[in-house]
């Protein structure tokens, strides 16, 4: 059985002094001595799990979707990921593409019915995770909104843009026509592209609007 060992550690000194990384290859290796496993080292120095985008694993996971490994092992979980929708995404993939997730600290073999039974909580927990983060941002949301914040990035265009934009607007051309004057006046844009767009437009009218209401909400407080 063919196997990717990938190793990880996290900060500049462990990624030059090489702490953490003996340990995780011998913990594998003695677990592929006992398996008959033929490993493929892969490690990530200096990366920390906030997310998968590491070089290595990144060409771990090539490698296990194109059949040329069957396993991707790891002496620890947190090597792998810190978070569970990332850990539950691997899971999946894995499932998806024919491979094994091997976690040796947890005693973790998704090749096993015990395996695939934490797999399935993972994916579970993960997907409650993602139902209760969504539903925070909902709430924060809807809540700034209420108190007439301004929703988004912060306004870049000047003033006296904006202005020309809204009295164009409000002599009734639509968004096309505004964009088409703005770029034959060659006002430049808040990138200072020559040419406007439409959905340019739409979007100044829309933070115009959003300040408005911001403004609004922010007096009848005051009174």
């Amino acid at each position: 059985m063919n196997v990717i060992g990938y190793l990880r550690v996290s900060t500049e000194e462990q990624a030059s002094s090489g702490l953490g990384l003996d340990a995780q290859r011998a913990r594998i290796t003695s677990e592929a001595a006992h398996r008959g496993w033929t490993v493929r080292w892969l490690p990530d120095e200096g990366y920390s799990a906030k997310n998968l985008h590491r070089p290595a694993l990144t060409e771990a996971l090539h490698l296990l979707a194109a059949g040329e490994a069957d396993a991707l092992v790891v002496a620890k979980l947190d090597r792998l990921s810190r978070s569970v929708v990332d850990f539950s995404n691997t899971l999946a993939t894995a499932k998806k593409q024919g491979w094994a997730v091997v976690l040796l600290d947890l005693g973790v073999d998704t090749a096993t019915p015990n395996g695939k039974l934490v797999a399935g909580l993972m994916a579970q927990i993960a997907e409650w995770e993602r139902e209760l983060i969504g539903q925070r941002t909902r709430e924060a949301l809807a809540a700034a909104k209420a108190r007439g914040q301004r929703l988004g990035r912060p306004r870049c265009t000047p003033d006296e843009v904006v202005a020309q934009v809204v009295a164009l607007h409000d002599d009734g051309l639509s968004l096309r026509a505004i964009a088409r004057t703005l770029t034959d006046a060659s006002v430049p844009t808040t990138r200072g592209a020559v040419e406007w767009r439409p959905s340019t437009v739409r979007r100044i009218l829309t933070g115009h609007r959003l300040d408005l209401e911001a403004l609004a909400s922010q007096t009848a407080e005051a009174l």
